[in-house]
């Protein structure tokens, strides 16, 4: 059981947003959707809901395909851009007309979860501030019961206290492996410990689909003395390095030495590092 994309193609005009993209999400997983602006993540997820249609290629939700797959949309639930409500419902009002509409919708939870993000039952919609508006929309994703759920960005105009909310809570009801979640989002150091599956795209093409473990077991950091940096990193393949003064940084692909020699540090790359450092290289490509 998997949403599952082949050989995606999506232009704008002249632009390439997607470039024959296949991709499989599924099996209980948080997939982290990662890339810079303007690198196709929000067009690859408005095709998988139908927002939008690929020029070529097939994205089928549980081996179900083709534009107006109804039921298996049903399975995804996308967290919404902006508030629809009408401007005179109340914040409890909205959450209870989505339970009307969406089936697998957990009205008790959305009601627990919006007292743990105290955001305000009895305020109208319209009159919520922006991060409280987010808030709403978290909820309503945090809620839906569906199998898979999509988060694009979801933590923007978010304090740091909210958003750590929104990560554990995510944890707790979407982390058991009972739904897939696709999370868009430029805030990798805050989302790494949750991403299990990293996909990155960049130019509309896929350059990573593993998982996080893989791909950051598959390089490190040496830091030192430029001299040894460069002795160490000799023959290697460097994703990044930066100098200040006399001592270096490298990222390494592959792992590191089983002797380390003095005076060198050593340390294993986070998802965000090595993101960061796959954009450098692609960049100079």
């Amino acid at each position: 059981m998997a949403i599952e994309l082949k050989n995606i193609s999506k232009s704008f005009g002249g632009v390439h947003a997607l470039s024959d993209v296949s991709l499989t999400f599924g099996g209980g997983k948080i997939y982290g959707l990662l890339g810079p602006n303007g690198a196709g993540k929000t067009t690859l997820l408005n095709i998988i809901t139908n927002r939008l249609y690929a020029d070529s290629g097939e994205v089928t939700i549980d081996g179900e395909a083709a534009p107006g797959r109804d039921r298996a949309l049903g399975k995804v639930y996308m967290m919404a851009e902006q508030n629809l409500f009408p401007e005179s419902m109340k914040v409890k009002g909205a959450l209870k007309v989505t339970a009307d509409f969406l089936p697998s919708f957990d009205l008790e939870l959305a009601m627990s979860l919006a007292k743990k993000f105290d955001l305000p039952l009895s305020k109208k919609v319209k009159a919520l501030s922006t991060g409280y508006s987010s808030i709403l929309r978290l909820v309503l994703a945090l809620s839906a019961g569906t199998p898979y759920v999509i988060f694009d960005e979801p933590v923007l105009g978010l304090d740091a206290q909210h958003r750590d909310i929104f990560y554990r809570l995510l944890m707790e009801h979407c982390g058991g492996g009972e739904q897939t979640v696709i999370l868009s989002t430029h805030l990798i150091q805050e989302a790494a410990p949750l991403i299990e599956h990293a996909v990155i795209i960049k130019g509309g093409k896929i350059l990573r689909d593993a998982s996080a473990e893989a791909l950051t077991g598959a390089a490190h950091t040496v830091t030192g003395p430029a001299g040894l940096v460069d002795g160490y990193t000799a023959g290697r393949k460097l994703l990044s390095e930066t100098a200040i003064g006399g001592l270096k940084t490298a990222c390494v692909e592959g792992e590191p030495d089983a002797r380390i020699p003095a005076g060198l540090e050593i340390s294993p790359m986070g998802l965000q590092d090595y993101f960061i450092s796959l954009m450098n290289e692609e960049d100079v490509k």
